[in-house]
């Protein structure tokens, strides 16, 4: 782990095998200096166990740097589940799972991510009490998705005022990459204020569905970096932002839910050589883990969950703010309040 790029001064990663349901689980503590990890399970076939491991380290220092910015009382941690999540999904895999969780004594709390539904995490709850998201229970907040796609949606917004001047998105063009449980719930926002969309994804059916219920053209998933349009939203899986992809962006606008869009950060410099002004991800997607954090206190209060979002939305506009002060990427900026954030507990 220590000699990875992807290592950030993680506090502990923790390899699970279970031989009777055939688990395969990777959980990543990142940070626990604002209070215990959060993050949610992802469910993914990588090509390498090395692959699932260096996924875990990004996505658990991403986590701490949203929860930091979202200003709750978590730090950052990760679960991946190697495997197949149309094939290899079993109740007994994620009782397992559940058990795992379990042997962190508290230190980590999970939830669903790409691949995981929150009934696959529900059989995870009855081995440990340390998941959130659940459909039923005391606190019972269910899938965050929809939350997550509101605090990306008013991110948008917030976006495109710095970029054009108004927050107004009537027949502003949206390229939307990626439309599961979050980008559905990002097109329903944007179809509704009038924005006019075209969507990609790997899964035919949610394609068909989003595009019946807002109108969106639908492109091949390659073709979506070629849309010549005012905002790429990408709302699917990390790394979409890289050398290969940038040339090819005709917009003036990212922002999107998925985590880790940038490959690597020196991508924010060549983002803004480019002329595109970036929302940081993990700023603009932290609307899941607010809802999430309201149910881990034990208390669910949807006005508590609706001023944290808004907060967040005020901290994405400063978080652009300066960037633009300092003629600096914006990520740069929003890593670097995100770390004094976890330094100062």
């Amino acid at each position: 782990m220590f000699d990875k790029p992807a290592f950030a001064g993680h506090e502990s990663a923790h390899h699970f095998y279970d031989a009777k349901t055939g688990l395969r689980a990777i959980i990543v503590i990142h940070s626990t200096a604002r209070g215990p990890a959060a993050g949610g399970c992802r469910m993914w076939n990588y090509a390498t166990a090395d692959d699932a491991f260096v996924d875990a380290l990004r996505l658990s220092e991403g986590m701490s740097y949203k929860n930091a910015m979202a200003d709750l009382p978590l730090g950052g941690g990760k679960a991946v589940i190697w495997g197949n999540s149309k094939a290899d999904k079993t109740p007994e895999l994620f009782r397992a799972l559940g058990r795992a969780i379990a042997t962190l004594n508290g230190a980590y709390w999970s939830a669903e991510d790409v691949g995981v539904s929150v009934h696959d995490m529900a059989y995870a709850a009855e081995e440990t009490k340390y998941v959130a998201g659940l459909p039923t229970g005391k606190a019972a907040s269910g899938d965050p998705s929809p939350v997550t796609a509101k605090g990306v949606f008013l991110g948008i917004k917030a976006t495109a005022l710095r970029a054009f001047g108004t927050d107004d998105l009537d027949g502003k063009h949206i390229a939307v990459q990626g439309v599961g449980h979050v980008g559905a719930y990002v097109c329903g926002h944007l179809a509704k204020a009038g924005a006019r969309l075209t969507i990609t994804d790997v899964n035919p059916e949610a394609l068909a569905a989003v595009a019946k219920d807002t109108g969106a053209k639908v492109v091949a998933p390659d073709e979506i970096y070629d849309i010549a349009a005012d905002i790429f939203s990408p709302n699917a899986l990390g790394a979409i932002i890289n050398p290969t992809t940038l040339p090819r962006l005709k917009v003036k606008v990212i922002a999107g839910g998925a985590n880790n869009q940038l490959a690597t950060p020196d991508m924010g410099e060549k983002v803004v050589e480019k002329g595109i002004l970036y929302a940081p991800d993990y700023v603009i997607n932290g609307g899941g883990i607010i809802n999430v954090a309201a149910e881990i206190s034990g208390t669910y209060e949807p006005a508590w969950v609706e001023g944290k979002v808004q907060r967040l939305v005020q901290t994405l506009g400063e978080v652009l703010d300066r960037a633009k002060a300092e003629n600096r990427p914006t990520n740069r900026v929003a890593d670097e309040i995100a770390r004094q954030r976890i330094l100062a507990g």
